[in-house]
């Protein structure tokens, strides 16, 4: 008997910002069960499954539909906003390197937030990631 992979399609022309895509990844991925809260931590942690319809260590693809759309949406942009509100919330210890980033990100330089979201994705070796 042949196996599929469980597919999950990720569509860019449903969010336009880091908290539209954690909400369409939670409806899609997490099929509605669990809400992600936007933690690039949780996040590595859901994508190896027990959340979800997906079963820990379950190969599965995720499809993501207007990728280049969701890769100008997750932009630098996106990353000063999520920053700044990282500022708000971060240890004094902390507060001189997401200075940094930010001053960075203003000078299109570094990751974006897709880049963090593709990278998480890409090193969870039980998911393709095709990107449309």
């Amino acid at each position: 008997m042949i196996k599929f992979n469980k597919v999950f399609v990720l569509d860019g022309e449903n969010f336009s910002d880091f908290n539209g895509l954690c909400n369409e990844f939670s409806n899609v991925v997490l099929s509605g069960k669990y809400k992600w809260n936007g933690s690039l931590d949780a996040f590595n942690d859901i994508l190896f499954g027990g959340f979800g319809d997906i079963e820990v260590e379950e190969e599965y693809t995720i499809f993501w539909r207007n990728s280049v759309k969701s890769k100008i949406d997750l932009g630098y942009g996106e990353k000063i906003i999520i920053l700044n509100e990282m500022l708000k919330n971060c240890h004094p210890s902390n507060e001189e390197k997401v200075i940094k980033e930010i001053r960075d990100a203003k000078m299109n330089i570094g990751s974006t937030i897709f880049n963090w979201v593709e990278e998480i994705i890409l090193d969870n070796k039980n998911i393709t990631l095709i990107l449309e």
